[in-house]
This record gives C-alpha cells, structure tokens and sequence, in this order.
C-alpha cells in the first residue's frame, strides 16, 4: 500500500469515539458460541401445538401485510410457564440481542452494560412477564444467528431491530412492529453516491449476512458489487471506514446511530424502503406472541416515548411515535 493510501485509512479512522471499541466486540460476538437452553435439544416451546404452527405457515404463504400479528393477550401460556419453571436457568428470559449497534443495543464501555431502545424493550418484557427487568440473560447473536439462534431454543427471542417481512414469518414469528424505519445507504462524507440509484453503479456495498439490505439489494443493486457480506453490520462500517467498500446499506434507523458515532460517514439519499421492527419468537409459542404483544400495547402508551427521547431523539428526527399494532383477524 502506497504512503498516501495508508494516510486516507487513518485520515478516516480518527473520531471514531467508541467505534472501534464496539468493533472489537463485533469481531468476539461472531466467536462466542450460544449454548443450547436446559430441558432438551428440540428447540419447541412446551405447550407448543401443530395447529398453531399450521396457521402461522398458512399466514406466511399468503403475507401481504407481515406486520400483522396474533392479537394481545396478558395470559401465561404454556410456554411462560415453562420459562418460570424450567430447571436450566428457571424464571429468566433469555433474550438474542446485539451489543455493537449505537443507541439500540450496545455495550457503554464506562459501566461494562448492555443499553439502548431495544435493551429498554426487553427489561419491559422481563419485567411483565417474570416481575424484575432484571430477570433477564442476554446473549449477543451475529445478524445472521437471530433466525437459527429461536429454531433451536437457544433464546426465548430476540429484540435485535429486526424487521418484520414475509420470508422470515415462514421461520419464526413476530409480535406488533414497535418501531419503523427503512433501508438507507451510509457512505463517506465526500462521496459520490446519491442514494439507492444509478450512482451506485460500479461501486462496492457491504451489508450484514441474512439481512433485510441484502435481500433488497439482491432485487435492485444498480449496478453495484454487493459481494461484502459479514456476520454484523457494524463490521461493514469498519470496512467502509477501512476503505474497503464504498457504502454500507442497512436501515436507517441504525445508520443514524452509527453516523452519530462518526462524523466522516453520512446517510445519502432517503430510505427506499417501509419497514417495521418487531420481536422475533418461535413459531410454537404463540402464547409468548400474545403476551409480548399485550406488553408492546402497554410500552407504546408511555415507556416508549420515554426510550425514544433518551436514546434517538438526537439522531432520529421528524419520529411521530411508535406505528399502530396490526392483529390478525
């Protein structure tokens, strides 16, 4: 590499503040192997029913609207129960979450502590469900483990701003949305693209494996190599800030945080797509469904707004609140 090149990769690393911190703890999440849950190896809830998954499958297959879910219940269901009574790990929820995305779910690196919007959700339905929001077990899950990591009932769910759509309701199920947002490119402060247009034409993309980015792009890329794929988004922000792609494209709610980080990247253009965060379950536990909605109705009403001013009101503008539940007929 020539002297001038390395200059630009440092040029582009300094005001990183805690990024490459977070980073670091990107690289060790994607090394840290989830254990398996207590009480067997299945992955099903107890009480879980073959009729109920049925639905949810027959749902999938006819998606027009994802968002979408069962209707909200403050009932304990079979599989809460089993949550509070399990002999592995009895009365804790165990929640996949992320802890290297700014303002949502990240480790502050002066308290060793997991914070964020989604870290307030799940302290909200540990605090329904189990009476502490403290009775929780986080476990970091990569982007492309959220779906596997509830298959396999190694976490009970995962609050990871995860969007709601029609491929991933075929594999797990999804509360209310509780927050809305769409895919938006992150690019260098002196670049040349536009946003999800023509400019992208030759340029490279990075977006995080089994991600909503990926599979847009996947449909529409203008041109781009979107070969760069990795197990977190935050890593594509290193490659970008590295030099080695040009634009990273993921939503735009988390690519607010991370522009908020660092003052050389930017968003380009406007979000192309309409999405809606929700809290990915397994597909046999529709009490667990019920019951999270039944929680959202109650977090939407003031906790919500609450979360919001705390953590992405500065770098979230023009928010009008959190989207109206949709339930199934």
């Amino acid at each position: 590499m020539t002297r001038t090149g390395t200059t630009r990769r440092l040029g582009r690393l300094r005001g990183w503040g805690g990024v490459a911190a977070m980073a670091v703890a990107c690289a060790l999440t994607a090394l840290i192997a989830l254990l398996p849950l207590g009480g067997g190896d299945s992955g099903v809830p107890a009480g879980s029913s073959s009729g109920s998954a049925r639905a949810e499958q027959a749902r999938a297959e006819e998606c027009e609207e994802p968002e979408r879910s069962l209707p909200a219940s403050g009932a304990d269901g079979p599989t809460i129960k089993d949550i509070k009574t399990r002999t592995d790990k009895p009365n804790k929820l165990i929640v996949g979450v992320d802890q290297n995305s700014y303002r949502w779910g990240y480790r502050n690196p002066a308290t060793g502590k997991l914070e964020g919007f989604d870290i307030d959700l799940v302290r909200a339905i540990a605090e329904d469900i189990l009476g502490d929001p403290d009775d929780v077990i986080f476990r970091a899950v990569p982007t492309n483990q959220r779906v596997p990591a509830i298959q396999s009932g190694q976490v009970d769910m995962v609050v990871r701003t995860m969007t709601i759509n029609c491929d991933r309701l075929k594999e797990v199920a999804f509360s209310t949305a509780y927050f809305e947002t769409g895919q938006q490119l992150l690019v260098p402060e002196d670049s040349k693209i536009t946003g999800h247009d023509e400019s992208l034409a030759g340029k490279k993309l990075c977006t995080a494996a089994g991600s909503t980015a990926l599979s847009e792009l996947e449909k529409e890329a203008y041109g781009a190599d979107i070969a760069t794929t990795v197990p977190n988004q935050l890593d594509c922000l290193v490659r970008l800030q590295l030099g080695d792609v040009d634009a990273v494209v993921t939503d735009s709610a988390l690519a607010a945080g991370q522009a908020a980080q660092d003052p050389t990247v930017s968003l380009a253009g406007e979000p192309f797509t309409k999405e809606y965060y929700g809290v990915a379950m397994n597909k046999k536990a529709p009490d667990l469904v019920r019951r999270v909605n039944q929680i959202l109705e109650d977090f939407r009403k003031s906790d919500w707004d609450k979360s919001y001013e705390k953590w992405l009101a500065d770098d979230l503008k023009n928010v009008d609140g959190p989207p109206a539940p949709k339930y199934q007929d």
